[in-house]
């Protein structure tokens, strides 16, 4: 469907979760492009984002958070590793594990990957700090809600 045709449709009659899935694309798409600068993609953003978040942070954790499986993040973290972003360290309390935290430099491309985020985000809302402030609320709760409608299926 073309941009044109998309804009003529009744935003009523579309699924939320459609809406929100042409949201995620077009993101993915722009930070791609605008990461590239950064040698990262925008799913390797997002565990930085939970790196950074948990300061150290195992795989396995990263996974379950993420809800990716362990492999795919074990060869992003290999590679954010090998682009001198994150350190890798065996796990005292369970020896099998490693910890990973972001390096200097991972803190600082993070700092300028959000800058990049930030300005899409204040194309999307003209910088409507309310409109956006408000949106974020409602996601938020939307997604609280997601998840407990899956953990209660589990």
């Amino acid at each position: 469907m073309s941009l044109e045709e998309f804009k003529i449709i009744d935003a009523t009659k579309l699924p939320v979760g459609k809406l929100l899935t042409i949201i995620v694309k077009n993101q993915t798409l722009y930070l791609n492009h605008h990461l590239e600068e950064f040698g990262i993609n925008s799913s390797q953003l997002h565990f930085m984002f939970e790196i950074d978040h948990q300061k150290e942070i195992n795989q396995e954790k990263i996974a379950s958070r993420c809800s990716i499986d362990k492999g795919s993040v074990a060869r992003s973290i290999k590679k954010l590793e090998d682009n001198g972003l994150v350190k890798r360290e065996v796990d005292e309390e369970n020896r099998r594990q490693k910890k990973v935290s972001l390096t200097p430099k991972g803190e600082e491309t993070l700092s300028k990957a959000i800058d990049q985020l930030k300005q899409w985000e204040d194309y999307l809302f003209n910088d409507n700090s309310v409109e956006r402030k408000e949106l974020q609320k409602t996601l938020k709760e939307v997604a609280i809600k997601s998840i407990e409608l899956n953990q209660k299926e589990e």
